[in-house]
């Protein structure tokens, strides 16, 4: 009788021994690719710049880059010289001395009350100190501009710079120039820095190295963990040679694509981390459960073909997580959603050709030749299911409580609880115990607030600004929102003539003579070719200006009522000054791409959330057959964003472009647990009891979802330690995530599977 063949091996099978042996040629690929990785992943930089925050096609980014082309774009900050008494003729020495220093530098352009004495007296002596005090004073325009108050004299610097380099090389260079004044501040109290460029400049130095610590304690903790769990430097090796091909990989893609790293862009990198060691951890948990009748290449393909299907769904599911970020209108979250989307692609290949070629080559250990940890586990695992079953229905109507408690806290109730609060202030973002921190939230009060607000007046004709009726009909305007409570400071073309009247000796009001008033504009337009400070108001055919406008930090909605007031004055000053008919008016600046911002985050959570439960779900509509089982698989990642919501409302946290992104970072990643949880559920059909059937499942990827956990909450914990509280903030909040989910993973969610199975254990019978 002829023998029967045996059926020919599946396809993958075949694949996954073929990379066995030209394992060789797979390191060597690798090795080629990671020279070239290398040098893209370094040409990656950091800009925290506010331009950087929104998308590229937004309307007012578009509108905004605009103005800059027209008036350039350049940066302003303000130094504070503090001081008992700051007339003091020693303290006007010392600023003098400074704003000297200060205004040879390139691109550096003082504009202090100093500063413009010194020009109308042509210079400044000690001796004048009397004097200058009488010409700050005598005047409201300095105290309103913040250039004078009781104890202080402000320094504005203009930056006539263009990108980010530029701009870092200014700040660099007013660094080292005031360095000794900082340390040694005497006659004055202290020397503050304020203003945009002074945040950038933090914010990149401080994402930058925060960035660098986190990803080498993580990779401390990789090893460490490692070296407990498979107790073996050679599974060690080819963790981290596995781990430092995805992250190259991965940077690479971002700098050959002209990438820059922003705020949460340090998310990235370590991001691919946590995700390609879980997926490391899953395949080589189960890899070194080897039974003793198997040898060690058929219990590797065995074991990469078990896996296969179930790390290729987990790590699609945290791509689309990631990918689902792409549709918001913040530019880093966009940015890293699909760098991290690209990134988990490449680990995908990384963890299913590298890492099976350097098991191979390295021989890594299994429990047959080394005994692993987690054996305390195994036990454990055996008495869940019971557990579960006899506490369900507690853990069920507990579960959903949480839910429900975590929901309000998100969403709030109307009329009765506020929905959670979202992060208005960019200085939030920066360390509270820094100088520049404690130095703005000083002065953001005395000078009324630090957010700038541009009022952007368009005409055709050229020479238009300077029409007397023209500049009557802009300082009416001025005048109108100077009453307005919110906006602390007003500087247009009719400030500029002011300050030129006053300083010639003629008071700070324009003159109500129109021969008067023409004689002013005729010297104002003298000066334009040697006073940048002017240039800034107006373009080269004279046809456009703009008015500044200094107030608080607002959300979009406290914007929209101020730019509706705006418009409405304007509306107002035309129909009394016709002469403005022939201007439009558009609102840029600072302000309203920081309010924007706000308006952005709570789309960005819901969209990018509903994105990513719908993908998940059509994953689990793919994979699993059992409808509930779809549903149910969703149960603990649920759970823990929404407990997560309910600490943060306990705790005073607030939505930011970094604590935005927790909730589908988790539900992304922790969805792996549940995929491999239900993966192996459903593997043994055969076993027709629920007790039997999550006993096997516990068995085989209850350790495997332990030592992932670890693995997503240690990693993200790392940027506990970032300076950056919202950073910080994502790490906590992350790593709370994770654990809960684990939580849910061995308790609500087999309760529920005794509830749908309506099943009982066999000691339930015996009851």
């Amino acid at each position: 009788m002829t023998e029967t063949a045996p059926p020919p091996p599946p396809r993958i099978e075949r694949l996954f021994r073929f990379l066995l042996a030209k394992r060789w040629w797979v390191v060597a690929i690798h090795a080629l690719l990671l020279g070239p990785s290398v040098w893209f992943a370094l040409r990656v930089s950091h800009d925290n710049s506010i331009d950087r925050l929104i998308v590229n096609k937004d309307d007012d980014a578009v509108a905004n880059r605009e103005f800059e082309g027209v008036f350039g774009a350049g940066a302003y900050l303000v130094l504070v010289a503090e001081a008992d008494d700051p007339f003091a003729p020693a303290v006007l020495a010392k600023v003098d001395a400074l704003e000297r220093s200060l205004a040879a530098l390139p691109q550096v352009e003082p504009h202090s009350a100093l500063s413009v004495y010194r020009q109308a007296h042509a210079g400044f002596q000690t001796s004048e100190a009397d004097d200058f005090k009488k010409f700050a004073l005598g005047t409201t325009m300095f105290k309103k501009q913040g250039l004078v108050g009781e104890h202080y004299l402000g320094i504005p610097l203009i930056l006539t710079v263009r990108g980010t380099e530029e701009r870092r090389r200014a700040v660099t260079a007013i660094d080292a120039l005031t360095a000794e004044t900082v340390l040694h501040p005497a006659p004055l109290r202290a020397l503050g820095k304020i203003g945009q460029p002074y945040v950038d400049k933090l914010l990149d130095e401080t994402s930058s190295s925060s960035g660098q610590r986190c990803f080498a304690l993580f990779i401390l903790f990789v090893i460490v963990l490692n070296l407990a769990l498979y107790r073996s430097w050679r599974a060690l090796a080819a963790f981290l040679i596995a781990l430092g091909a995805s992250v190259a990989y991965t940077l690479a893609w971002v700098g050959a694509t002209g990438g820059v790293f922003t705020l949460v862009s340090a998310l990235v990198p370590m991001s691919i981390l946590v995700s390609c060691t879980a997926t490391l951890v899953y395949v080589h948990s189960r890899f070194v459960d080897r039974p003793p009748e198997r040898s060690f290449d058929d219990h590797l393909v065995f074991t990469l073909h078990n896996k296969s299907l179930a790390c290729s769904a987990s790590l699609f599911a945290t791509a689309a997580g990631f990918a689902a970020l792409a549709v918001s209108d913040i530019q880093p979250i966009r940015h890293m959603g699909i760098w991290v989307a690209i990134g988990l692609v490449f680990t995908w290949l990384v963890v299913f050709t590298l890492f099976p070629a350097l098991q191979k080559i390295f021989a890594t250990p299994t429990v047959e030749e080394r005994d692993v940890a987690g054996k305390w586990f195994l036990n454990l695992t055996y008495h869940l299911p019971e557990l579960s079953y006899r506490y369900r229905w507690v853990l069920i109507p507990g579960a959903l409580l949480l839910c429900l408690i975590g929901t309000i806290a998100l969403v709030g109730i109307p009329h009765a609880i506020p929905p959670m609060q979202l992060e208005r202030s960019g200085i939030e973002y920066l360390p509270h115990d820094s100088p520049l921190y404690k130095d703005t939230k000083r002065f953001e009060s005395a000078l009324g607030g630090l957010s700038i607000t541009e009022v952007w007046l368009k005409s055709p004709t050229y020479g238009a600004v300077t029409d007397v009726a023209v500049v009557r009909g802009l300082d009416h305007f001025q005048q109108a929102l100077e009453g307005d409570k919110r906006i602390s400071s007003v500087v247009g073309v009719p400030t500029l003539l002011r300050s030129l009247r006053y300083t010639a000796g003629q008071g700070d009001s324009l003159p109500s003579d129109d021969d008067a008033l023409e004689a002013s504009i005729n010297q104002f337009e003298v000066l334009l070719p040697d006073q940048p400070a002017l240039r800034r108001y107006v373009d080269k055919s004279i046809a456009q200006t703009h008015v500044d406008l200094i107030t608080g930090s607002m959300d979009w909605d406290g914007f929209q009522s101020l730019d509706k007031h705006i418009k409405e004055t304007w509306a107002a000053t035309v129909a009394t000054d016709p002469a403005l008919k022939k201007f439009t008016i558009t609102m840029v600046g600072s302000g309203i791409l920081q309010a924007k911002i706000s308006q952005h985050l709570v789309p960005t959570l819901l969209q990018s959330f509903g994105i990513t439960v719908a993908i998940i779900f059509a994953a689990f509509l793919l994979l699993f057959r059992n409808g509930p089982a779809r549903v149910m698989a969703m149960i603990p990642s649920l759970f823990a964003i929404l407990v997560m919501f309910l600490v943060m409302r306990i705790f005073g946290m607030t939505l930011n472009v970094a604590t935005i992104l927790v909730a589908s970072t988790v539900l992304g990643t922790s969805e792996n647990d549940q995929i491999h949880f239900f993966y192996h559920f459903s593997e043994e059909q055969a076993l027709h009891s629920t007790e039997d059937r999550l006993r096997h499942t516990l068995r085989i990827a209850g350790r495997a979802i332990l030592f992932a956990t670890l693995i997503n909450a240690g990693g993200f914990l790392a940027f506990a330690l970032s300076g950056l509280p919202p950073i910080r903030q994502f790490g906590l909040l992350s790593a709370l995530s994770f654990l809960l989910s684990m939580i849910a993973d061995f308790t609500a969610l087999p309760a529920a599977l005794w509830v749908i199975a309506r099943d009982k254990p066999k000691s339930a019978d015996k009851e």
